[in-house]
């Protein structure tokens, strides 16, 4: 467990160095914030409106707790990451080294994502300070849900785009397939709650990464309910474990493949 944690300090250490251009990576989160805003005061004729459930304000802080959940988890880039790994042999580096390929990755992604949640945390509750000028009613109980809820989803997405990286293992480019699970995340996770669509639908997304990653975080900090919680948390713990093993699955039989192929 400590050498993971040495890996998680080593890259928030080596981030603290670029803060610079984790403060642009924010200039698409305000615009993409700018612009639901402005969508969703045209939807609402009357603030105080409730549509599927939602106000015009619960629905805009929704969106700010899942765009910084979906802009921080910096999935792209981990699944390039994950893939030249496998395409150059780097993989295979890491086989006999004193720890786990996967705990690496998931510690260093970690370390890598630390930083930009706090910034992106503070600018984005900044941000929706000035535009919706009140906080949705949290109790510490609830703030301590939210918490534990964001970093559950924040695992579950890191070892789910750590499996459609290892795809490599099997095909020349899993770029399409992030690319895949990247909109099914955005469009009926982040910019849309569940409730949004059909009830036959709902049904189905409440099995999905959706209701896990960034839903589940987000339903909480607009509109708490200590039982709504956990049921959320123990989703996400059943989640984390199958992604765990799916991502173990894929990650050991690519191994034995480099093996028979004397890679």
């Amino acid at each position: 467990m400590k050498k993971y944690l040495f890996i998680f300090k080593s890259e928030i250490m080596t981030n603290l160095q670029y803060v610079f251009n984790i403060f642009v990576g924010f200039i698409g989160y305000f615009v993409m914030l700018f612009i639901l805003f402005n969508l969703w005061e045209y939807l609402y004729s009357d603030p105080n409106e409730l549509i599927n459930g939602y106000s015009m304000t619960s629905m805009m802080w929704y969106v700010v707790i899942t765009e910084i959940l979906y802009s921080v988890v910096g999935g792209r880039t981990l699944c390039k990451k994950i893939s030249n790994d496998v395409k150059s042999g780097n993989v295979a580096y890491n086989i006999n080294k004193p720890y786990s390929y996967i705990g690496y990755s998931v510690s260093s992604h970690f370390g890598n994502m630390f930083i930009k949640f706090i910034m992106y945390v503070i600018l984005g509750l900044g941000f929706g300070l000035i535009f919706i000028k009140k906080l949705p009613n949290l109790s510490l109980v609830g703030i301590i849900f939210v918490l534990v809820s964001s970093f559950l989803g924040l695992l579950i997405s890191t070892l789910l785009i750590l499996s459609i990286g290892l795809f490599s293992f099997y095909i020349e480019d899993s770029g399409p397939f992030y690319w895949v699970y990247s909109k099914l995340i955005l469009v009926m996770g982040t910019l849309f709650p569940i409730e949004y669509f059909p009830t036959i639908v709902q049904k189905i997304l409440v099995y999905t990464p959706v209701y896990v990653v960034n839903y589940g975080p987000a339903k909480l900090f607009v509109d708490f309910d200590i039982h709504k919680g956990i049921g959320i948390i123990l989703a996400q713990i059943i989640y984390v474990i199958i992604a765990y093993l799916i991502c173990n699955h894929i990650y050991r039989k690519g191994v034995r493949r480099i093996n028979v192929n004397g890679g």
